[in-house]
This record gives structure tokens, C-alpha cells and sequence, in this order.
């Protein structure tokens, strides 16, 4: 399935959680986390098991997921029996080795078969991207710039040099895994010009998906990893000639067309796919 708009909302709004999955963002996720007060988080727990197992819930076509907290153990209690079968997968913050394997006992202990989105926001993640992406409950990866800035003590910039090796080093694990890839949040709302070219340099580097903080931001999101309809032309070009060839090599365009090229325009293609 495709990741392309992750979307958080509080878990202690279960309302909002609710209709989470009209927005038309590709995953919902009910944060028990950074969004609850922590003196809310047994009500939030309380909420979104609620919702999870109200046979009027529909998320349709929708993944669901939950952000575990400090307490996953307590978090995934809350979420068993008939709350588990309409849940998705699980999102671990902070991801370490150390943590992913802390939640992957939890949840078959809990006989719970679903996957971890892995949230690298942390310098010990970071380093240990690599063997949290090769885990096998692992299906994506997901980096976090602004707590990820927070640990490292660095001052963000709308750029965001401060924290580009971890944004390459995280796309380039999730790669090398073969899991999804998926980039940090923009935190300002009413700047579409700045998300959108956010977006389009994330799909530059390789990410999946971006993960967004508010309904709004997710046609913007989609459109940003839309590809370019003169890159889509291309691809098929390139894939027609291949068809049409009777070697490995061949040109398009003026342009000598080799494996990784190849490989390039399949992937423009398959974004194209996911986006009609």
C-alpha cells in the first residue's frame, strides 16, 4: 500500500479521530504520544480502544495506526481484543534497536501480528537506522527533524542542513531494507508554498511519504509527490524503447538509457499509479 500522507491526530479527540479517514490521507495515526497530556494519556488509551472496537468505525480503505508512548505495554493493553482488529500497525517514537525489539515482544505477547512504523527522531536512532529498518516487524521508517533537532541540540533552519545526513541516512536504510521511507512534518500550517516544495525535495531523496500535522496538508502532500507530467512522458518513452530493444542498452531522446534509468522511470510510474 502506498504511504504518502501520514496523518497524526490526538488520540484524546476521538472525534477527530473518527473522521480521520475521510481526509483521504493513506494512514491515520491516533498518537498516544507527544500529543496527549500525559495526564490525559490513560483517557486517551481509553478512547481510541473505544473507537477501534465500535463496529460503526470505518476506516474503509484507510491504515490505522497507533503512536505508542512512554508506556507501550500499558498503550497495547488498551488496544487488544476487539480494538486489535481494526488496528493497522503500530508507530514506535524515539526508535532505537533497543526499543523496536521492546514493542515487537509486546506485541506478540499480546498476540498481535501487525507491523512497526519505526519513527527515527533521535541521535542513537539515527545510528541505528540501518538494524532498525532490517527488523522483521519493521515496515517503515520514518524520520522526525524536530525531535530529532531537539536531541542533537541544533538550531532548525528552514533549509534544514542541520539535519540533512539523518534525512539521507534514514531514506538510504529504509532503501537498503526495502521498507517504506517516510519524511518529517512540516510544522507551518499556512505555508503550502513551503510544504509543497518541502514534498518535492523529500521525493528527490528517495522518500515514500510525508507525514502531516493537519488535514489540509494532505492533497498538498499528494501533489508534491505527483510526478511532473513531462517526467511521466519520459518514463514511458524510456519503457516503450526497452520493450522495442534488442539490447541493454538504448536511447531516448538523445539520452543512453542503462539499468538505473531503467529503474528510474518504473518508479515514476509507479508513483503515477499510486497518485491516480
Amino acid at each position: 500500500m502506498a504511504r504518502r500522507t501520514v496523518l497524526f491526530t490526538p488520540g484524546d479527540r476521538p472525534e477527530r479521530c473518527r473522521t480521520a479517514p475521510t481526509t483521504g490521507a493513506d494512514t491515520v495515526v491516533f498518537d498516544l504520544e507527544d500529543a496527549v497530556p500525559p495526564a490525559d494519556v490513560a483517557g486517551a488509551r481509553a478512547a481510541v480502544g473505544d473507537l477501534l472496537a465500535d463496529p460503526a468505525f470505518d476506516p474503509g480503505g484507510t491504515e490505522v495506526v497507533v503512536r505508542v508512548g512512554r508506556a507501550p505495554a500499558d498503550d497495547l493493553d488498551a488496544l487488544t481484543g476487539a480494538a486489535s482488529s481494526r488496528l493497522d500497525g503500530v508507530m514506535v517514537p524515539k526508535a532505537t534497536v533497543e526499543r523496536v525489539a521492546t514493542v515487537t515482544d509486546a506485541l506478540a505477547t499480546r498476540d498481535l501480528s501487525i507491523p512497526i512504523l519505526a519513527l527515527i527522531e533521535t541521535a542513537t536512532g539515527v545510528l541505528d537506522a540501518r538494524e532498525v529498518a532490517a527488523a522483521d516487524a519493521v515496515d517503515a521508517l520514518c524520520f522526525g527533524a524536530e525531535d530529532l533537532a531537539a536531541d542533537l541540540g541544533a538550531t532548525r533552519t528552514r533549509e534544514g542542513t542541520e539535519v540533512l545526513y539523518a534525512r539521507e541516512r534514514v531514506v538510504v536504510a529504509a532503501r537498503a531494507a526495502g521498507v517504506d521511507a517516510v519524511d518529517t512534518v512540516h510544522t507551518a500550517l499556512d505555508d503550502d508554498e513551503g510544504l509543497r516544495a518541502a514534498t518535492e525535495f523529500a521525493a528527490t531523496l528517495g522518500y515514500d511519504g510525508k507525514m502531516v500535522i493537519h488535514p489540509d496538508q494532505v492533497p498538498v502532500v499528494v501533489d508534491g509527490f505527483t510526478p511532473d507530467p513531462e517526467r511521466v512522458a519520459w518514463a514511458r518513452r524510456v519503457l516503450d524503447a526497452r520493450e522495442a530493444a534488442d539490447c541493454g542498452v538504448f536511447e531516448v531522446d538523445g539520452e543512453m538509457i542503462d539499468a538505473p534509468l531503467l529503474a528510474q522511470a518504473e518508479r515514476i510510474l509507479d508513483r503515477t499509479d499510486t497518485t491516480d
